[in-house]
């Protein structure tokens, strides 16, 4: 199974594939950062985050995405504006037939580390020993890419069973 991660964000979306095949160790196949100037007007840089993120899917074409939903900030603004290109990696994702599951940070960090309030640089480096990195993948965008990833090939067969018991 092949699963794209992605921390979602206005400035930097980082982005991760990861593939996994059953009792084997997730390994990183590819990982990246979408970056968008601040000078521009926000329906320009969501146009790049979604162009950019879909030509993402089709070079690499996962099975799933794993994305990180948006917390609560006490900045309205950052939040808001990663509401928005939060939507337009959904967009992307859904109009290339891509299956998404979404996750908060804290069942992220729980998942990948056993603390649901670790720090970056804990899941830094738990996200270089699962997937055996020479070191911590930075910026931290990218390492919350691959914890995403991470934790959806980590529960998501649980999901599935749920789903099958049901």
């Amino acid at each position: 199974m092949r699963i794209l991660g992605i921390d979602p964000g206005l400035d930097r979306t980082g982005w991760a594939v990861l593939e996994s095949a059953p009792s084997e160790s997730p390994r990183l196949l590819a990982s990246g950062l979408i970056h968008t100037e601040k000078g521009l007007r926000l329906e320009k840089r969501l146009a790049e985050i979604y162009d950019a993120l879909s030509d993402v899917i089709k070079e690499n074409n996962p099975d799933e995405v794993a994305i990180e939903e948006v917390f609560f900030s006490k900045r309205a603004e950052t939040q808001a504006n990663t509401t928005h290109a939060r939507g337009v990696i959904l967009l992307a994702c859904e109009k290339l037939s891509r299956k998404i599951s979404s996750y908060n940070p804290k069942t992220i960090k729980k998942t990948v580390s056993g603390n649901g309030s670790a720090e970056k640089s804990q899941i830094q480096r738990i996200v270089q020993m699962t997937l055996n990195l020479e070191a911590p993948p930075r910026p931290d965008d990218i390492a919350d890419a691959m914890a995403a990833a991470i934790c959806h090939i980590r529960v998501a067969p649980f999901k599935a069973a749920l789903a099958r018991a049901a």
